[in-house]
């Protein structure tokens, strides 16, 4: 069986806004939960693009990688990821290039293809009235490698020679494809489409052609994952996480709520089994729940890597979190 200390360990972070808080304050817990799972051994540290979402700071990935590369020292910090839909190639190309350039072997660039956002959000970005698709994402993506191939007719400074490891992220089977046949590590998002995790994996391995890259699959898959000392407590605080995810799929986003919030609030029976069913792919409890539930999703995915996204209104019920799994990993905790 694969288990936790078997694996590197990972972060996915979007910069919660809980509520009685703002934009600033989050992204200060952002910096400080980067310094802290750096002292604990976390390999990665990546960022997520969001828009339009008022309870997620995280909209400008290149702007908060620079400032967690520049407040971190070993920790690898990246893209999780940046939407190519929603910009030029040419303007990934420098922003990266320039992150790679200013903290050298510390940059990943992880790469998704659907806009991360609503359409008239995402039309705004991209400054087009015109029909968004994901389908001319190829064209994009070799447009985007060859700037920082030089073999593109406009020079990209300073992408050129200052190329980051480029992951293709997925949540279908569609990047996993592409992936595996270009030969570039694959990052699957287990913690919101559970139910391709494991043939978009398949398809990836099936599809995986050696590469300068590569010359095996790399699969690193992102779960969600709150731990806490005790069953109570890590079910107290998950609880906001149903509550902010039925207000977002209603078309109500908001600040991150508390855990009053969340009790608080009179669900529906329709609601309920819908939160029910999201937390049924997520990993929550004490430390034993956890061992057992992540070392069941290793076992299950045979992931080369563990990404792991807490989302919880508290930073310090977070830092705990990812202590506790470090403690899992039978891993020093020095802090």
């Amino acid at each position: 069986m694969t288990r936790l200390r078997d694996v590197p360990l990972s972060v996915l972070d979007l910069a919660t806004i809980g509520s009685g808080s703002d934009a600033s304050t989050a992204l200060r817990n952002t910096t400080e939960l980067a310094r802290h799972v750096e002292r604990l051994g976390y390999r990665r540290f990546w960022l997520a693009e969001h828009h339009s979402m008022p309870g997620i700071a995280s909209s400008a990935p290149a702007v908060l990688i620079g400032h967690v590369a520049s407040a971190t020292s070993t920790l690898r910090v990246g893209s999780g990821g940046v939407m190519l839909p929603n910009h030029a190639p040419l303007v990934v190309a420098e922003q990266f290039g320039t992150l790679t350039a200013l903290h050298p072997d510390r940059i990943d660039l992880g790469i998704g293809r659907a806009p991360g956002t609503d359409q008239k959000t995402a039309r705004a970005l991209r400054r087009s009235t015109g029909t968004l698709s994901a389908e001319d994402f190829p064209q994009q993506l070799t447009e985007l490698m060859g700037y920082f191939d030089g073999t593109e007719d406009i020079t990209a400074v300073p992408s050129t020679g200052n190329k980051p490891p480029v992951w293709l992220l997925g949540s279908s089977g569609y990047s996993a494809q592409v992936a595996g046949i270009l030969g570039l590590p694959f990052a699957f998002a287990h913690h919101f489409s559970a139910e391709n995790t494991l043939p978009a994996l398949a398809l990836y391995r099936q599809n995986f052609r050696p590469s300068t890259v590569l010359q095996e699959p790399y699969a690193m898959v992102c779960a969600a994952v709150i731990a806490a000392d005790t069953t109570e407590h890590a079910q107290w605080i998950s609880a906001p996480a149903g509550l902010a995810f039925l207000r977002l799929r209603g078309g109500k986003p908001g600040l991150f709520p508390s855990p009053e919030e969340a009790a608080a609030y009179e669900y529906s029976d329709i609601e309920r089994m819908f939160i029910e069913d999201r937390a049924s792919s997520m990993v929550i409890g004490d430390p034993a729940t956890v061992d057992a539930g992540l070392a069941k999703l290793l076992d299950d995915t045979q992931a080369d890597e563990l990404m792991i996204t807490t989302m919880v209104h508290s930073n310090a019920d977070r830092m705990r979190s990812y202590e506790l799994v470090t403690e899992l990993a039978g891993r020093p905790v020095s802090v």
